[in-house]
């Protein structure tokens, strides 16, 4: 019975080029390269103690089939028994689980690929990112004859539906190698599989991701647009709170007035406001103010103290109305609104232009110019 040895590959596919890949050929970066050089790998070495001692990194300039837009993770051979490791791998693979755009699970003809312990973390990874899963038969050209590598095949297939997460239709796993000139084999390579299926890949994100940035754009575009109207409102609601609360206040002024010079003008002689106010300015105040003086003398002295106290709490009870029912909404200042409008301006102008741009460039090298032109 063949037995075989299982490494888990988790590719992370960004739409972007590091800045490591600035090195002329693929060489292993020394110990001193800080984690911190991949944000990702920075918030690993956080997260998960031990991790930073056993991280290693390599770096190539190939251009090859998007070579740059790559970032390949690869994890450690999971074995069953009293291995232990000195930290909790299977956390870190289903982490970077979280992170990849796609996860190759390479099944090894030679050793224990089959382990508990590794199909468990398949079985995990697929409960979550079972569209991201690929599986394939790794150094396929070792495998023996072709009834071996049968073998091994559906020996792999049935471990794999014993499972109930991973038992689902479509099942494939291509086997590749890498060829060897002096050691030729017969087996079929279907290594360009793995290039189609990670350039098809690195296709989906690009999209998603320039997708993304229009959605936003628009998001953001929204969010200011509605931060101004809600603005705007709200200073017209505090101007029309500001309104009534002056008319209260000058209502609430204008009683306590009118009642003090209801009394003064009382007190003085005719001869004395027809010096003050002419013949015609007296006839004019009397006759508004007879009505009210009428009615005034006609109460009694313990009403008119009544009356006059009914006024002044009317005055009070304006006032309090005024100073606490009409308070204005706090606003932006102007300053606020400047740097709002620019970042509008910016996201409406740079942002979504470069957008345009990306995504005419990402079709350029997707289609011919003639579909370009069309």
């Amino acid at each position: 019975m063949w037995k075989s040895t299982f490494s888990a590959l988790e590719w992370l596919l960004r739409p972007r080029a590091s800045a490591l890949l600035q090195v002329a050929a693929r060489e292993s970066l020394s110990q001193e390269m800080p984690p911190s050089t991949c944000i990702h790998t920075s918030n690993l070495c956080k997260q998960f103690k031990g991790v930073s001692e056993y991280l290693s990194t390599e770096i190539c300039t190939s251009r090859q089939k998007r070579f740059s837009l790559v970032t390949f993770v690869d994890s450690p051979g999971l074995v069953d028994g009293d291995m232990k490791y000195p930290f909790d791998v299977d956390e870190v693979i289903l982490w970077l689980g979280d992170l990849c755009d796609l996860i190759l699970v390479f099944f090894d003809p030679m050793g224990q690929a089959l382990c508990k312990r590794t199909l468990n973390i398949v079985e995990s990874l697929n409960e979550k990112h079972g569209d991201r899963l690929r599986f394939y038969l790794s150094k396929a050209d070792e495998a023996g004859g072709e009834s071996d590598r049968q073998r091994v095949m559906m020996q792999i297939v049935q471990e794999l539906c014993k499972r109930p997460g991973l038992n689902k239709c479509g099942f494939d796993m291509p086997t590749i190698y890498i060829p060897n000139p002096n050691k030729p084999s017969r087996c079929v390579n279907q290594i360009e599989e793995v290039c189609r299926t990670v350039e098809k890949t690195i296709n989906q994100t690009v999209q998603n991701t320039l997708n993304s940035l229009e959605k936003d754009c628009e998001i953001i575009s929204e969010a200011i647009a509605d931060t101004l109207i809600n603005d705007r409102q709200t200073s017209v609601g505090n101007r029309r709170a500001r309104c009534k609360s002056c008319f209260l206040t000058l209502l609430g002024f204008t009683v306590p007035m009118a009642l003090m010079a209801l009394l003064v003008l009382g007190a003085l002689s005719k001869e004395l406001l027809e010096m003050a106010l002419g013949h015609e300015g007296t006839e004019t105040l009397s006759l508004y103010l007879s009505p009210v003086a009428k009615v005034f003398d006609s109460l009694s002295v313990e009403q008119q103290f009544y009356g006059c106290g009914l006024l002044v709490l009317l005055s009070f009870l304006l006032l309090i109305i005024a100073r606490f029912s009409f308070r204005t909404q706090p606003t932006l200042s102007g300053k606020q609104k400047r740097q709002l409008q620019e970042k509008l301006e910016y996201v409406q102008e740079v942002v979504k232009t470069k957008k345009k741009k990306l995504y005419e460039e990402y079709l350029r090298q997707s289609v011919s110019d003639q579909d370009m032109d069309l």
